[in-house]
């Protein structure tokens, strides 16, 4: 029989728990037909409510769940990174506990992988969120599109089912990493399944403005030298116009036409042009650190307790 491994990261998720383990075991039944069992990993990222206790409850009820808990709260990617140390199925893949990305969707993705399929992935055609959420996911799923992979689904993906194959590379891939990004970039030709995202109702999202801007800053910086290149344009584009307009002064200068009274529009371009240094240092400053981060001992997580 075959096996999918199912990693889950939770933090504050006490509310949801329960009903996403309900769902879990209605597709399990739907998969045992199928002849594929489900193995659960659940992995609590120092949440501060009640959901180690809903977690253990799970345990109790279903004996086979595996249940991690980190020392503290280290984020989603690094949650689900140590859960993928435990994957033993012949699949995987990972899936959020608020349920907005809905558990019935893995059936359909379990056909495909059977047919034949490494890598199926659940691609957002809409969203039921708020305004402010949804123009900026669409922002950033633009500059995905421009600088890292062309042909990234628009809506983007948080919901994939990859083969085992896929796993060593998940497993050692860097600190600063988006996952989802990374398993599309591996190269392996997805099957895609279209499915609307729900609102959430359970619980609040801990999935704050910064922590997005964190993901889209390692993405971008991660995979992409666009960057790079742009802050080497702009360099000679100012370089080039900083080079004209000096042989404009000298110019004048060698004809008597000198002007003094140009201060302010000097200190103007001065201004902007340190700007613009310390925004190029800043970028590489980003690279550098990633960098330090990459090749230094710290581990990415911390596992307190195995359950």
């Amino acid at each position: 029989m075959k096996l999918l491994s199912v990693v889950i990261p939770v933090y504050y998720n006490e509310q949801s728990l329960p009903l996403l383990f309900s769902e879990l075991t209605k597709v399990e039944q739907v998969l045992l037909a199928e002849g594929v069992q489900l193995q659960l990993i659940f992995v609590d990222d120092g949440s501060g409510d009640g959901s180690l206790g809903e977690l253990l409850e799970i345990k109790r009820q279903r004996e086979t769940t595996k249940v991690i808990k980190l020392a503290r709260n280290f984020g989603a990617i690094q949650a689900v990174k140590a859960g993928l140390q435990f994957v033993r199925g012949d699949c995987f893949m990972m899936l959020a506990a608020d349920l907005q990305d809905p558990p019935d969707l893995i059936p359909d993705m379990v056909e495909k992988w059977l047919a034949g399929a490494k890598y199926v992935l659940c691609a957002r055609e809409a969203r039921d969120d708020p305004i402010c959420t949804k123009v900026l996911a669409g922002i950033y799923y633009r500059l995905l599109r421009f600088s890292v992979v062309s042909d990234y689904p628009a809506g983007g993906y948080d919901i994939a089912l990859m083969d085992q194959a896929l796993l060593p590379h998940l497993q050692n891939s860097g600190k600063n990493i988006n996952i989802s990004l990374f398993a599309y970039w591996l190269g392996f030709k997805p099957e895609i399944i279209y499915y609307k995202r729900l609102r959430r109702v359970h619980g609040r999202s801990r999935w704050s403005f910064s922590k997005k801007l964190k993901l889209f800053i390692d993405s971008l910086l991660g995979f992409s030298i666009v960057p790079i290149r742009l802050i080497s344009l702009i360099g000679a584009l100012v370089s080039l116009g900083s080079f004209g307009y000096g042989s404009v002064v000298v110019i004048s200068a060698m004809l008597g036409r000198s002007n003094v009274p140009g201060f302010p529009a000097v200190a103007a371009l001065v201004s902007f042009l340190l700007g613009l240094v310390i925004i190029m240092l800043g970028v590489m400053g980003e690279y550098v650190w990633r960098i330090l981060d990459e090749v230094s001992s710290r581990p990415e997580n911390v596992i307190d307790e195995v359950y």
